[in-house]
C-alpha cells in the first residue's frame, strides 16, 4: 500500500480519496466515501495525507477523536513555492494553482474570516482562507505539479522540509487550538481584582483606574484622560513641557508629578482592556483559554493568532494559567535562539564555536570581542541582526565584523539585496517578499503587515529589544534602507521560525505516545501540559527534538541550541 493518500472532503460530509504514486497523480481508482471521518479512521497505515487544507479537514478529524501522522497542505504548498518564484501576493487557493496550471483565469483568494469572541468557532470550522473544494483529480493534479515546482527550486530537499514542516506546524496548530491553554477564571478574576479593584456598574473604568485618573488630573490642575494621548500631550504642553508621544520612556524621563499615575494607569488599563473581565468572559470556556493559533502568520514564518491576544499574555494575567490538578506545564525557552541561528546559516567559523556551547553566548562573544562587556556584546550582535548601525551601534557591529566575519557579512549581503529588490530567502527557502514593482507578476503586495521586529523581539535570555518596527510589502520600496533591514532580520527571524517548525514536528511525534499535549507556543517558547510522571520525559523531550530540528535544518554543525526548562503548576512561576 501507498504512503500517500489524497483527501478532498465533500459538501455532504463524505470525501474522494485515493492512493498516489511517485509522480504525484492517482495510481488506483478515486474512491467515494460518505463519511469523511470514517475515511481516514479506517485507514491507519496511510503515512501522510495529501489534502487542499489543514483548517478545512483536520478540525473535524479531531472532534471525532481522530489525529494523522503527516499530512501536505496544498494550499499552505503553494503560498510557499510563490514566494520561491518571485510571485508573493497571487491567489494561492489549490483552484487559483489549478487555474494557472491549465492557462485559464485565476480566481481571486477569498477574504479571511477572523474567529467570533467567545464562539471558540476555531475548534470545528476553519479560520483561514475558506477557497472551493476541488474534486480529487484536480487536487492530484496541483500536487503533481507542486512536486515538479519543488524539482526547480535551487535546494529542492531544503524546499521539501520547509513544505513538509510547515504541514507539520499546521497540524500542531490545529491540536492545540482543540486543546486550549488550561485556564482558572477564578484566579484570573483575584487578580483583576487585586490589581483593578471593584468594579462599576455601566461598564467603566474600574475603582483603580478611576483614582489614579483622578491623581493625573489633580497634578494637572485640571481634568485629563490619561487614556487619550492627544489630551495628555496638550495638558503636558500646557505645563510648559513638550512631549512627542506617551511612551513609557518618555514619560520617565520628565519630572512632572502626573508621571508615576499616568504610567500606572496605562500599565493597568492595557490589562483592563486586552485581558479583563470581558476579555475572560468571551474566551474562556470550561477551564480552557483557546485562540486560534495560525502557523505561517506572516512572511518570516512566525505564528500568530486570530484573536485573544495569546502572544501577548503579561506575566501578571500568567497566574491564571494553572495546570489541572495532578498535571504540570512544562514551560521550554530556546536560550539566544537568533544568534545561534545566525551562526549555523552563516557558517562562520569563531561564532559557530561560540554557539556550541550550551552557555551565555553573549558573555562568550563578550569575552572575544568586547573585553568581557556583555552588554555591548549583546548590543553589537543584536544591531547585526536587527539593523541598528547608527552611533553606538555602528561602532559595535565594526568590532563585532572584525571577529566574526562570515556572520556579519552573511547579514550585510541580506540587506543589500533587500535594498536592491532581490530575492531573499532562509536558509530553507522561505522567500521574502520582493519590493513592489521588482517582480514580473505585476502583482499588488501592499497591504499585508509583517513584523521586521517582532512585538517582543525575544532573544532568549527575557530580555527584548525596546522597539517595533513594522515593513508592509509595497509601501517599503519608497524606502530601501527600511526593507534592507527587513531582509537583513528575516534571513535570521525566518530561519528560526523554520527550524522551530521542525523542534514542533519532532516533539509532536515524541508526545503522541503520552498524555501530554502541545498547549502553547510562540517563537522561541512551548508549552506542553502533561501528567506529573510524564514531566521528566517531556522536558527531556524537548531538548532531543531541539537538538534534531538544529541537524535537520542547518545539517551538521557545532552549533547547539539549548532550552530553559521549567515543570510547574502555574505559567507565571516558569519565569
Amino acid at each position: 500500500m501507498t504512503d500517500r493518500w489524497a483527501l478532498a472532503p465533500a459538501e455532504d460530509g463524505g470525501a474522494e480519496l485515493a492512493p498516489l504514486g511517485p509522480d504525484g497523480l492517482p495510481s488506483g481508482p478515486v474512491l467515494r466515501e460518505a463519511d469523511l471521518t470514517r475515511a481516514v479512521r479506517e485507514r491507519p497505515d496511510v503515512t501522510r495525507w495529501v489534502w487542499r487544507s489543514t483548517a478545512e479537514v483536520y478540525p473535524r478529524l479531531l472532534a471525532t477523536g481522530v489525529r494523522v501522522e503527516r499530512c501536505y497542505d496544498v494550499e499552505d504548498a503553494e503560498t510557499l513555492l510563490l514566494g520561491h518564484e518571485g510571485r508573493y501576493g497571487q491567489p494561492r487557493s489549490a483552484a487559483a494553482a489549478l487555474a494557472r496550471l491549465r492557462g485559464g483565469p485565476v480566481p481571486p483568494d477569498p477574504p479571511l474570516h477572523s474567529a467570533a469572541p467567545g464562539a471558540q468557532s476555531s475548534l470545528f470550522e476553519p479560520q483561514s482562507v475558506r477557497s472551493a473544494a476541488l474534486p480529487l483529480t484536480d487536487l492530484a493534479e496541483v500536487y503533481a505539479e507542486q512536486q515538479r515546482r519543488h524539482d526547480r527550486t535551487g535546494h529542492p530537499d531544503r524546499m521539501r522540509l520547509l513544505t513538509a514542516a510547515e504541514s507539520a506546524g499546521m497540524l500542531v496548530a490545529a491540536e492545540m487550538n482543540r486543546a486550549g491553554l488550561p485556564w482558572s477564571a477564578e484566579v484570573h478574576r483575584a487578580v483583576l481584582h487585586d490589581l483593578l479593584g471593584e468594579r462599576y456598574a455601566g461598564g467603566g473604568e474600574p475603582r483603580r483606574l478611576a483614582e489614579l485618573a483622578d491623581e493625573v488630573s489633580a497634578a494637572f490642575g485640571r481634568r485629563v484622560r490619561p487614556d487619550l494621548p492627544a489630551d495628555v500631550i496638550k495638558a503636558f504642553g500646557q505645563a510648559g513641557i513638550r512631549v512627542r508621544s506617551t511612551r513609557r520612556w518618555e514619560l520617565e524621563s520628565l519630572d512632572h508629578p502626573a508621571v508615576k499615575p499616568l504610567v500606572e494607569y496605562k500599565k493597568l488599563y492595557r490589562i483592563w482592556v486586552a485581558h479583563g473581565w470581558s476579555w475572560l468572559q468571551d474566551w474562556v470556556r470550561e477551564g480552557r483559554f483557546r485562540p486560534e493559533f495560525l502557523a505561517h502568520g506572516t512572511v518570516t514564518g512566525r505564528w500568530v493568532t486570530n484573536g485573544g491576544g495569546a502572544l501577548q499574555i503579561p506575566k501578571v494575567i500568567r497566574r491564571a494559567v494553572v495546570a489541572d490538578p495532578g498535571w504540570r506545564l512544562v514551560v521550554a525557552d530556546a536560550d539566544q535562539m537568533e544568534p545561534r541561528v545566525l551562526a549555523a546559516i552563516s557558517r562562520d567559523p569563531g561564532l559557530m564555536e561560540v554557539a556550541g556551547q550550551e552557555t551565555d553566548l553573549y558573555q562568550s562573544v563578550s569575552d572575544r570581542a568586547f573585553s568581557g562587556d556583555r552588554g555591548q556584546a549583546k548590543l553589537a550582535v543584536l544591531g547585526a541582526v536587527y539593523g541598528q548601525t547608527s552611533g553606538d551601534g555602528l561602532k559595535n557591529l565594526a568590532a563585532l565584523r572584525r571577529r566574526f566575519p562570515r556572520a556579519v557579512a552573511y547579514v550585510d549581503e541580506a540587506a543589500r539585496a533587500g535594498e536592491e529588490g532581490r530575492l531573499v530567502r532562509t536558509w530553507l527557502g522561505r522567500t521574502c517578499p520582493p519590493a513592489a514593482g521588482t517582480d514580473d507578476t505585476g502583482t499588488d503586495e501592499a497591504g499585508i503587515p509583517v513584523d521586521a521586529v517582532d512585538a517582543a523581539a525575544a532573544v532568549g535570555d527575557g530580555e527584548t529589544m525596546s522597539e517595533d518596527r513594522q515593513w508592509v510589502p509595497g509601501h517599503a520600496s519608497s524606502n530601501a534602507r527600511a526593507r534592507g533591514r527587513f531582509a537583513r532580520n528575516f534571513v535570521v527571524q525566518g530561519s528560526a521560525a523554520d527550524w522551530a517548525l521542525l523542534l514542533l514536528a519532532a516533539l509532536r511525534r515524541t508526545c503522541a505516545g503520552m498524555a501530554a499535549e502541545l498547549v502553547f507556543f510562540q517563537h522561541d517558547e512551548v508549552i506542553v501540559h502533561c501528567p506529573e510522571e510524564e514531566a521528566e520525559a517531556v522536558a527531556a523531550a524537548i531538548r532531543e527534538a531541539a537538538e534534531l530540528a538544529g541537524r535537520l535544518t542547518f545539517g551538521e554543525t557545532p552549533v547547539r541550541f539549548p532550552f530553559t526548562t521549567a515543570v510547574v503548576e502555574c505559567y507565571a512561576d516558569a519565569k
